[in-house]
């Protein structure tokens, strides 16, 4: 159950309305989630696959598109040359780019990110970190994230929530240096958490 309202922009569309369809909502989000998913498929027909569902059959546009999702997710260079050798023989920081190149193919409004380097190593977890830093520049990012200090290093905005219930919604240097809430404060100086 949920109320309330969630409001895209430009067009200023509740897309909890009864009238809006749920596939242009997903077409316009894209989700990245805890665990790297790769479909058991090529890397290339992973990063086609949003394309071919929406009717893409085009070889030209389909190429062009993969190869600037794959730049996008900061993997070319390493897959150029072996985009049919299946996904999963890639490591999981290169899988987590995968999917995050699967889901800047379609050209979302919006990416989704939950915890999606809590299963990476701090290699991994700086690469997936520096590129969410240069798609923010290109469209809207949401993470959820549990770890402090990624949320400080990658966010502009930050809402603590707690049980559900948000706390507190800041910029992100408000939120870490100066919070006006108490339970705030106390999760970010360790008293719990």
């Amino acid at each position: 159950k949920y109320e309330g309202q969630i409001v895209m922009h430009p067009d200023n569309t509740n897309i909890l309305e009864k009238s809006v369809d749920p596939i242009e909502v997903r077409m316009r989000i894209s989700m990245v989630f805890q665990k790297p998913n790769p479909f058991p498929k090529s890397i290339y027909e992973n990063v086609a696959y949003g394309l071919r569902v929406r009717g893409e059959n085009n070889k030209r546009m389909l190429d062009d598109k993969v190869e600037e999702a794959l730049k996008g997710a900061a993997l070319w260079n390493e897959v150029k040359d072996r985009q049919q050798d299946l996904a999963f023989n890639l490591s999981g920081g290169q899988q987590q780019r995968l999917c995050i190149a699967r889901a800047l193919a379609t050209d979302p409004e919006i990416m989704l990110f939950d915890e999606p380097t809590s299963a990476l190593d701090p290699i991994a977890t700086a690469n997936i970190e520096e590129l969410m830093s240069e798609l923010k520049n290109k469209l809207t990012i949401l993470v959820v994230t549990h770890n402090m200090q990624q949320a400080a290093r990658v966010s502009d905005y930050t809402a603590y929530m707690y049980l559900g219930e948000l706390m507190e919604y800041g910029d992100t240097d408000t939120i870490f240096t100066r919070p006006t809430r108490k339970e705030t404060e106390d999760y970010i100086t360790g008293k719990f958490g």
